[in-house]
């Protein structure tokens, strides 16, 4: 059943870089939770008590506005294959934007992508695992190309309008950090 982790273990390293899919999970003070799945080449493991992960553009900026607010952010990773098992990572997360400083020593991690529009820096306090028995079989075909596609033929001063009429606010009307970017 579960077991909890101060920190990641070599296995817990080796298990998060062998899913294609993850989870974020985060809130402000006060209004939605938001949970959004995450793939493709966008996440790094940079030591047993801190990983990073680069948010590319899409529809909303919710989980920008709640680091803003609140750091807290919990990641959820899911064997839908082989031996079943959640992985759970709870900590405290900043926003790092292309405007900051660190920028370019953390986007050396991943690949070059046109929508990338912040990396957020999660600093581990707790793992978690559990048994997953209750998670269906599911076989992973291939990443989808759709939002690089898209991205890229916007361009990305296409994609920085996108911000502006898209990014700057979240749901609850709560700022995302993106003015300077855009």
């Amino acid at each position: 059943m579960a077991k909890k982790f101060g920190e990641l273990l070599p296995e817990h390293t080796d298990f998060i870089n062998a899913q294609h899919l993850y989870f974020v999970g985060s809130a402000g003070a006060e209004g939605l939770v938001n949970i959004s799945p995450k793939g493709m080449d966008s996440l790094r493991v940079l030591g047993p008590d801190r990983l990073i992960w680069l948010n590319l553009t899409g529809s909303g900026n919710e989980t920008a506005a709640h680091v803003l607010e609140n750091h807290r952010m919990t990641l959820m990773f899911c064997s839908f294959d082989k031996q079943p098992l959640i992985l759970r990572v709870y900590g405290k997360a900043v926003v790092i934007y292309p405007r900051d400083d660190n920028w370019l020593g953390l986007i050396e991690h991943f690949p070059s992508y046109t929508g990338a529009r912040q990396i957020f820096d999660l600093n581990i306090e707790l793992v978690q695992t559990s048994c997953g028995f209750a998670v269906p079989y599911y076989t992973f075909l291939g990443e989808r190309n759709t939002l690089t596609s898209w991205a890229e033929k916007r361009g990305r001063g296409g994609v920085k309008d996108y911000w502006k009429e898209n990014n700057l606010v979240s749901l609850d009307g709560k700022h995302t950090g993106m003015g300077e970017e855009v």
